[in-house]
C-alpha cells in the first residue's frame, strides 16, 4: 500500500473485478512471491466458491472453515451503504493496515460511500501510493462486487476483516478455522 517493504504488502496479483466502480486486489500484477499463510490462486484450481456478503459492519458468513492447501474463490459483494473492505490477514496485519486506511480517509480517498480513484494515485513519497491493490484484499463501494482467489498454504490464526476506520472495532471481522475435513451440508 504505502510502504512496499511493509509486511502487509502482498505480492503477485490475481483478482477479477466484476464492476467498474470496484477496486480489486491484484491490479499491480507485481509477481513478488507469497505471504507466509498463502498466495494468490487460480480460479481453475479453486476447490469451492464462498460468497461473502458485506453489510454495514458485518460479514456473512461470520466465520469460515478452510483446509490447509485449499484454494478458495471468494465472491465478495458489498450490500451495505458504505465503502467496505474484505481483507485476509493476521490480527497484526489488520492492526497495521488500519493505520493505512485511516490515512485514506484523512486524505479523502474514502469518503463514506465513495472511493476517489484519482486520489489513490497520490504520491505518498518514495513512489508509494494509496492504491488498494494487494491480492488478499478488495475495497468496494456499495452495490459492487469482486473476486479474490486465494490458496491457503499454511494453517495459522487468520482473520478476514474490514479495516475502514471504525469497522473492525465495531465487529466487522471473522475468522478462518483450519480443519482436516470440511463438514458436509
Amino acid at each position: 500500500m504505502f510502504n512496499k517493504t511493509s509486511a502487509f504488502l502482498l505480492t503477485a496479483a490475481f483478482a477479477v473485478v466484476t464492476s467498474t466502480a470496484t477496486l480489486a486486489a491484484g491490479s499491480q500484477g507485481g509477481g513478488h512471491g507469497h505471504m507466509e499463510f498463502g498466495q494468490p490462486g487460480k480460479a481453475v484450481n479453486a476447490s469451492r466458491t464462498i460468497e461473502v456478503i458485506m453489510g454495514d459492519n458485518y460479514f456473512e458468513p461470520e466465520d469460515m472453515q478452510i483446509m490447509k492447501g485449499e484454494t478458495i474463490r471468494f465472491v465478495i459483494k458489498n450490500q451495505g451503504d458504505a465503502v467496505h473492505e474484505f481483507n485476509i490477514g493476521t490480527s497484526h496485519m489488520h492492526a497495521e493496515h488500519q493505520k493505512e486506511m485511516e490515512l485514506m480517509v484523512e486524505h479523502g480517498v474514502i469518503d463514506g460511500d465513495k472511493i476517489n480513484q484519482e486520489l489513490m494515485k497520490m504520491d505518498m513519497g518514495h513512489g508509494n501510493t494509496m492504491q488498494h491493490d494487494d491480492p488478499n484484499s478488495v475495497l468496494l463501494e456499495p452495490g459492487t462486487e469482486a473476486e479474490i482467489v486465494w490458496q491457503f498454504t499454511k494453517a495459522m490464526d487468520l482473520e478476514f476483516a474490514c479495516n475502514v476506520p471504525g469497522h473492525y472495532d465495531s465487529g466487522m471481522a471473522g475468522t478462518f478455522k483450519f480443519v482436516n475435513q470440511l463438514a458436509s451440508n
